[in-house]
């Protein structure tokens, strides 16, 4: 369906990840191993952060990521210490600028890989369930962009994993009233520039792959004399859809049903539950 990755460590070139890599999400965006689609060609974005405290940068566009000669130009000259790009495959929702990922609120930015099965008969409902203050910020017709909204509505910016949290827990409550079995398949990512907040879920237990970075302490030792390890520091953290590069201890597979929260070098994973909200 789609594939993303996000970064926090030392400033690096946005290219560094996004076509330099072995498996690249520009080589992803062509010959994904391990996506529903090997093709993901209906859009990119990327996000970044710049100086602290800024809201972040989104340059999003409906080219093919392997066609798009700016994003090459973009990424060789962008530097930062936090980014998520995205490529996306559509699913039922049109090939357009302000359906592409990253979707952006504030300090916030939202990254996801999945779906909401039955989304046009869940949709009016979901959308009801909006913070009404947030509703006109709403700019596509995505599945996705509802999630990221229903989460700011239930407390995003304040407690991240238990927004996320009650965010499953309203889909599969509305989904359970309409009679729509197994309602949400989802790898999601969201992040305010400080932590990088990575979740592995679906109503099946069958999610997406997800993937995380292993210590780049521990890789610093093992390979002492690569320039894309060395680069990043050691407390640099990836989480991504599929790994970049064929590197032995490079990569853990995130498991079912988990939360992952990185900030500052340190990253923690806890049990993921959809919860409704009281």
């Amino acid at each position: 369906m789609c594939r993303w990755l996000a970064y926090t460590g030392n400033p690096i070139q946005l290219e560094t990840v996004v076509f330099r890599a072995k498996h690249s999400l520009i080589d992803q965006s062509l010959h994904s191993r391990m996506g529903a689609t090997t093709t993901n060609g209906d859009g990119f974005g990327i996000g970044w952060y710049g100086q602290p405290h800024e809201a972040p940068f989104l340059y999003r566009s409906v080219s093919p990521a392997w066609h798009d000669r700016n994003l090459r130009e973009a990424a060789r000259a962008i530097r930062s210490p936090l980014f998520i790009a995205h490529i996306r495959a559509a699913t039922e929702t049109p090939v357009q600028e302000t359906n592409c990922h990253p979707f952006r609120h504030n300090r916030w930015l939202f990254a996801h890989n999945g779906l909401i099965r039955d989304f046009h008969a869940l949709r009016r409902d979901l959308m009801l369930s909006i913070d009404p203050a947030l509703f006109g910020a709403i700019e596509g017709s995505t599945d996705s962009e509802v999630m990221f909204y229903l989460a700011l509505t239930y407390g995003l910016e304040q407690q991240p994993v238990a927004a996320l949290e009650r965010m499953a827990g309203r889909i599969e409550q509305i989904a359970a009233g309409h009679g729509v079995e197994n309602p949400l398949n989802m790898t999601v990512c969201a992040t305010d520039g400080e932590q990088v907040v990575a979740v592995r879920y679906s109503s099946e237990h069958q999610s997406r792959t997800l993937f995380h970075s292993t210590s780049f302490k521990h890789l610093h030792e093992l390979y002492p004399h690569d320039p894309r390890i060395s680069a990043v520091g050691e407390d640099a953290f990836l989480v991504l859809s599929e790994p970049l590069v064929d590197l032995h201890d490079a990569w853990e597979a995130i498991p079912e049903s988990t939360a992952v929260v990185a900030r500052r070098g340190s990253i923690t994973q806890q049990a993921f539950a959809p919860r409704v909200r009281s």
